[in-house]
């Protein structure tokens, strides 16, 4: 039955554990995903966008606080300008949506870090929903703070580190292309069992 969410998933019954497989979409969506930085010249289905930005809402927060306000931007113009907010932004141009990520000003005292965990999360959320609806995705840093502020209009007590481009991939075969040999650094090198420097055990 659909959901405001979008459509409904069978859940697992009490006792019953989904089997862990290759095509588990949530694992392949974690093993294929890709940074996209061109996108077709055409808009987000609106039910695409939609999902997109469930998946960000629904994301886990520290004790429920939810501290995220997420910006919509699909006017070609606007996007432009938010191009330039920092030195590697300029995907922004090119997107179908740009979603901007808005928290609480994380710099102010008492701001627990969380709150930078937590949209991570958000964002997270919004790039593998993406994915698994052939939607392609890149963040970007924002460096020029006040022309940010100055473009998406949100209050001095809160701040706009990231955004993230959306778009349909000017390369379709970018979704189907598998993940490049030596992309990622070995699990060996990086896992440590029970305290720093003990790698032995299973990986």
């Amino acid at each position: 039955m659909p959901t405001p969410d979008g459509p409904a998933h069978p859940r697992a019954t009490p006792g019953h554990r989904r089997a862990a497989g290759p095509e588990d979409p949530v694992w392949r969506a974690i093993r294929t995903k890709r940074v996209i930085r061109r996108f077709e010249d055409r808009p987000l289905d609106a039910v695409h966008l939609d999902r997109i930005l469930h998946a960000g809402r629904r994301a886990a927060s520290s004790k429920n606080l939810q501290r995220w306000e997420f910006i919509v931007c699909v006017d070609r113009a606007h996007l432009r300008e938010l191009g330039q907010v920092g030195h590697a932004a300029g995907h922004l141009a090119g997107a179908a949506a740009g979603i901007a990520l808005v928290t609480p000003d994380p710099r102010q005292p008492g701001t627990p870090l969380s709150v930078m965990f937590d949209l991570g999360q958000a964002a997270a959320n919004m790039m593998l929903a993406a994915w698994e609806l052939g939607v392609g995705s890149v963040p970007a840093t924002v460096y020029e703070h006040d022309l940010a502020r100055r473009l998406l209009g949100y209050p001095e007590t809160h701040h706009c580190e990231y955004l993230l481009s959306f778009g349909y991939p000017a390369d379709p075969a970018e979704l189907r292309a598998p993940p490049r040999a030596g992309g990622r650094r070995p699990i060996a090198d990086i896992v440590h069992r029970e305290r720093w420097g003990r790698r032995d055990g299973p990986t």
